[in-house]
Order: structure tokens, then C-alpha cells, then sequence
């Protein structure tokens, strides 16, 4: 699975490299139909009928990207562990895996791999990706492969999560993760400060008060922390604006809406916070990756997150679980919401896409299965435990929450406060991207320039932003 940290901030990586992967399928069965093509060498002898599951005696090649890497060993043993499960329903399914180095969605290439057609017959996507994979008509409409026998849990998945995936009632995909944003905290600067680490502030009042109590403790601490470039300050302002109950573009989706009371609010809460409270630190122009590592080395109090964060942070920081917590977002009117998914090429074969439907209903979309088989993540030293990717409602969400308590490799109840009171979770704007390179102005100028006009700040970014929605 990929985290919030990828989905959002889109970090463009310094070296991509395409591998494959192959595992030989086994001899088909002969059918009356093996001498079917598939447009690429390889056999069909399945049903041509949408609503019927690939027939096991199918024979056709994959190609998926976002394998893991070689360098993420446990993750890649689990990859070939699944296909030779999967391989043991379906023998006749070949899949190549490519996997690239960095971050597996990096957003110029995916761009030209869109434009080139080029993309991997199941390919990996944000939810906010779906407008431009349709206007370079990259994906099949899969709504009528999709039912309750090619993905039995189906009704157990979140409506609002597949809703990203969806225009005009057609299905392009199937989410493999998602993520709400609540406030994560160090629970040791919180004991140290005075402050209950088991409830975390829920109002930005709150917030602030925190804050200056833990910058208090003085050593260069900050109280709480926020992104101010790379398309994530205006990430975070998005988030904030939707927390209070506003919104950043209107239901339209043609122009800008924060420039009013809400977005100065926010403007102003985070300017007193830097420069009145002086609680935020003196180093800003943040962007993602500063703000894990500050948290991690107890230099920061709290700052805005997805649940994964915490794991990314005891992978590749070297914390430890039990100084992490999370209360949900502050305001809960609202919070930004999000996730990835895979899609499917348009114009391969029905078989193909069955067997995409297949792999992924298998991989990502089966409790105790795949991704979802929290005791071999466990035994594979990786996380249990983290909240989110949680879509599963209903049975499916019972099993799979006593599961990742029963295997935990963290302390859950360190995020009692996030999952105790969940909050409402809201799309991310159209021209996401964009809109958020815009907003970046407004939270470098808040946080870099104690004499900022805010309104003027405001109503600049609110006419690049009605610019940005005009080209759509």
C-alpha cells in the first residue's frame, strides 16, 4: 500500500527505474476458444459477458506497476507471496510487476505515460487523478465488471470512498488505501508540557494554547508546525478551511472560495501563532518531510496528518510507536480526505480486465487476505495497527479492526481520540495541484512576514485561483 505522504505531496523523485517481474503461468486448459487473441501474444478463453468473474482457465499477461522496490524486501516478499496464492485460483494469469525506486506515482511522468497511452495495464492512481486519466481516455469503464462475485465484499466498502472513483455513475477503479487528517501528536512533549496526551486538542483555541505551552519548554521546540511550500501549505490551508467549515473552491467548482471571514480566520489564527505566540519555530517554508522529522526528534509538538505518517516515521526515522498519538482534526467540521487506487487500461481485452478485477479484489480488497492479512505483516516485521486505510464498513469492518488490535505493533490506543470521534471527510478541490501552489503564497507570506496583508494575501490568491478554475 502506498501512504498520504505520496498521494499528497507528490514529491517528484530523482531516479526512476522500470523493472519487471514475471512469474510463469502454468499450461492453460485447452477450451474450445484457447486460440482467441488478446491483442499482445497472449490467450483468452473466457466469458465475454461483463458480469461473470474470470474463468479460471483464462490465460492472459499483466503488467501492474508500484511493486515494491527491491529495497522494500518485506513488502516485495509479500507481493510474490500473493501472487503465487492468487496463481493458485487463477494459474493461468501471468503477472509483471513494475516497480520504480522512488515514489510510485510521480506526476510529469505520469502525465506522459497518460499522453504516450503507455501505461501499465493496471495502473496506480490518486483519487484526484481521475479527471486527467479521463481526458486522455486512459481508463476502462469497469462498472459492469465490478459486482458482488468479482468482489464479494463490495457492499462493505465505503460508498464515499468509491465516490472518488466514479463520474457520471461509471465505475474507473478500485481504491487500494485512504486517509482522513486528524492532529498528530509527540505524547512526550505533551506529558512534558503538562499537557493529557490521551486528549488532544479539539478546537484551534485549543490548539494554541497547547502550542505555547510545549514551545514553552524552550530548547528550540516548536508547539505546532505547519507546510508553507511545495503544494503543501496550500495542502494544509485546504484542510484547515474545510476543519472550520469552509472550503477552498465553491459547489461549482469555478471559483475560488476562501477569500471570507473563514479563510482569515485561519490566516490570522496562524499568523498570531507564529509571530504573537511565537509557538511555530523560526524556520519555515516547510514542506513535506520536515515536519516527521522534527516530531520525531521531539522538536515539535503536533501538526496536521494522515495515521501514516506514524509508521513512515519509525521506518525511515528510527522513532518509536509509543511517542505518537492522534485526536481528530481541530474544529471537526470537516476534514480533508483522500487515498489511491488502481485502475485499468482502456481497451485491453474483457479477460484482462477480469483478471485485473481479480488480482485486485484479491490483493486489496479481502479482509484477512492481501494487504488485509494483519498477522504475515506482523510476522514480516512491517506496521500494525495505524488507523487508516480503513474503507470497510459493516462485518467486513469488525474483523478487520480486531485484527489489526489482535496483531497491533503499536500501541492503538494511542489513537483512541481520532477513532473515538471520527470527522466527516471531504474531497480535495478540483485542479487540487494547482489551487494548492496558489495557497502556498498565503501561508509563506503568513509565516515568513510578521507585517503580512492577509487580505490582500487572500484576494491575490483568490483571483489565480478563479484563473486556474477558468482553464479546466
Amino acid at each position: 500500500m502506498r501512504s498520504a505522504r505520496f498521494r499528497r505531496t507528490r514529491r517528484a523523485s530523482a531516479v526512476t527505474l522500470v523493472s519487471a517481474l514475471t512469474l510463469t503461468a502454468l499450461a492453460a486448459c485447452g477450451t474450445s476458444s484457447s486460440n482467441d487473441s488478446n491483442g499482445d501474444g497472449t490467450q483468452q478463453n473466457g466469458s465475454s459477458d461483463p458480469t461473470t468473474p474470470l474463468d479460471p482457465k483464462t490465460k492472459v499477461t499483466l503488467t501492474i506497476d508500484c511493486m515494491p522496490p527491491t529495497a522494500k524486501a518485506a513488502e516485495l516478499k509479500e507481493w510474490k507471496e500473493d501472487i503465487a496464492t492468487f496463481n493458485k485460483t487463477y494459474p493461468n494469469v501471468t503477472i509483471e510487476g513494475r516497480s520504480t525506486a522512488g515514489q510510485c506515482l510521480e506526476p510529469p511522468r505520469f502525465t506522459a505515460m497518460l499522453k504516450a497511452k503507455s501505461q501499465p495495464d493496471v495502473f496506480y492512481t490518486y483519487f484526484t487523478d481521475l479527471p486527467q486519466v479521463l481526458d486522455n481516455d486512459g481508463a476502462a469503464d469497469i462498472t459492469a465488471y465490478v459486482n458482488d462475485k468479482s468482489v464479494p465484499l463490495l457492499k462493505d466498502i465505503d460508498p464515499n470512498v468509491l465516490a472518488f472513483l466514479k463520474q457520471d455513475d461509471k465505475l474507473y477503479g478500485l481504491p487500494t488505501s485512504n486517509y482522513t487528517m486528524g492532529l498528530l501528536i509527540n505524547r512526550k512533549l505533551f506529558t512534558q508540557a503538562g499537557l493529557d496526551p490521551d486528549a488532544p486538542p479539539r478546537t484551534w483555541d485549543e490548539v494554541r494554547a497547547a502550542a505555547k505551552k510545549i514551545a514553552g519548554l524552550g530548547n528550540g521546540t516548536a508547539g505546532f508546525g505547519e507546510y508553507s511550500a511545495g503544494n503543501t501549505g496550500g495542502w494544509h490551508f485546504t484542510a484547515q478551511m474545510y476543519s472550520v467549515g469552509g472550503d477552498v473552491v465553491d459547489a461549482s467548482g469555478k471559483k475560488a472560495a476562501f477569500n471570507n471571514e473563514l479563510g482569515k480566520q485561519v490566516a490570522k489564527n496562524l499568523h498570531a501563532m507564529r509571530w504573537e505566540d511565537d509557538s511555530m519555530g523560526k524556520t519555515q517554508l516547510l514542506q513535506w518531510g520536515d515536519l516527521q522529522k522534527q516530531i520525531a526528534t521531539d522538536k515539535l509538538g503536533m501538526f496536521l496528518a494522515a495515521p501514516d505518517d506514524i509508521a513512515y516515521m519509525v521506518q525511515q526515522l528510527g522513532a518509536k510507536y509509543e511517542n505518537f498519538g492522534m485526536g481528530p482534526i481541530p474544529g471537526e467540521k470537516a476534514t480533508l480526505a483522500g487515498g489511491n487506487a488502481y485502475m485499468i487500461k482502456k481497451g485491453i481485452s474483457p479477460d484482462k480486465i477480469k483478471a485485473a478485477i481479480a488480482w485486485l479484489n484479491y490483493k486489496n480488497l479481502s479482509v484477512g487476505k492481501g494487504q488485509f492479512a494483519w498477522d504475515r505483516t506482523k510476522r514480516d516485521g512491517l506496521p500494525v495497527g495505524v488507523p487508516q486505510p480503513n474503507f470497510w464498513l459493516n462485518d467486513s469492518k469488525t474483523k478487520d479492526d480486531a485484527a489489526r488490535v489482535e496483531h497491533a505493533t503499536m500501541p492503538v490506543a494511542n489513537f483512541k481520540s481520532f477513532m473515538d470521534n471520527p470527522v466527516a471527510g471531504k474531497a480535495e478541490p478540483p485542479k487540487a495541484q494547482e489551487v494548492y501552489k496558489v495557497l502556498d503564497n498565503v501561508m509563506s507570506g503568513i509565516l515568513t512576514n510578521k507585517d503580512a496583508d492577509i487580505d490582500k494575501l487572500l484576494a491575490t490568491a483568490e483571483t489565480q485561483v478563479n484563473q486556474v478554475l477558468a482553464n479546466q
